[in-house]
């Protein structure tokens, strides 16, 4: 689903777009809510609503991982990666680890 189908199918389903307008988080810039939400709009039908809470839990592994830097184990990343796919974040952060900088240090 590219930015253009998630803006249709906004349009389309106006009541679950505002439902999915609460779960943003009060720290969240636009350009992370942007990312999350259409994380979001793009799994929830594979979501019951007794699920919910898990889908909105991914949505979050998946924003701080891109947004922040925070890791998680492989299987975890390797989950929401595929739930993102497709899902284009423009000049998202560039992380690199201790031992990556230190490598890359040592290297010189």
């Amino acid at each position: 689903m590219s930015s253009l189908d998630v803006e249709d199918f906004i349009q389309q389903n106006r009541v679950l777009a505002d439902r999915v307008e609460t779960f943003r988080s009060y720290g969240e810039s636009e350009k992370q809510w942007q990312g999350r939400k259409e994380f979001i709009l793009r799994n929830i039908s594979d979501f019951q609503q007794q699920r919910l809470d898990q889908l909105l839990s991914l949505s979050m592994v998946w924003a701080n991982n891109v947004f922040l830097g925070c890791r998680y184990s492989t299987e975890l990343l390797d989950k929401v990666k595929e739930m993102a796919e497709g899902i284009e974040v423009e000049d998202a952060p560039v992380f690199k680890t201790r031992d990556e900088i230190m490598k890359q240090q040592q290297g010189r």
